[in-house]
C-alpha cells in the first residue's frame, strides 16, 4: 500500500484505519468489513466504489481511483 498511496498523493487521500480502535471499528460496521486486511474505496461522496480484501491489487486501485477522478 506504500507505493500505491505515494503514487496517489494529490490525486486521492488514503487513510488507514485499525479495527482496534473506536473509530476503525464503526467504520468496518459501516462498510461490512469482515476481514484483515480490507480496502475500502469511497468516492467524494462516502459511497462505496470498490473493496478488496488480503492482498492489494494495484492495478485494480489505480483503475478504480482514474475512473473517479478521471
Amino acid at each position: 500500500m506504500d507505493g500505491i498511496e505515494r503514487d496517489l498523493d494529490g490525486e486521492a487521500q488514503v487513510l488507514r484505519l485499525s479495527v482496534t480502535n473506536e473509530v476503525g471499528r464503526s467504520l468496518a460496521l459501516r462498510y461490512a468489513v469482515r476481514s484483515v486486511p480490507t480496502r475500502v474505496l469511497l468516492d467524494g461522496d462516502g459511497e462505496f466504489v470498490l473493496r478488496q480484501v488480503g492482498s492489494p491489487r494495484r492495478e485494480e486501485i489505480m483503475s478504480a481511483v482514474e475512473r473517479l477522478i478521471g
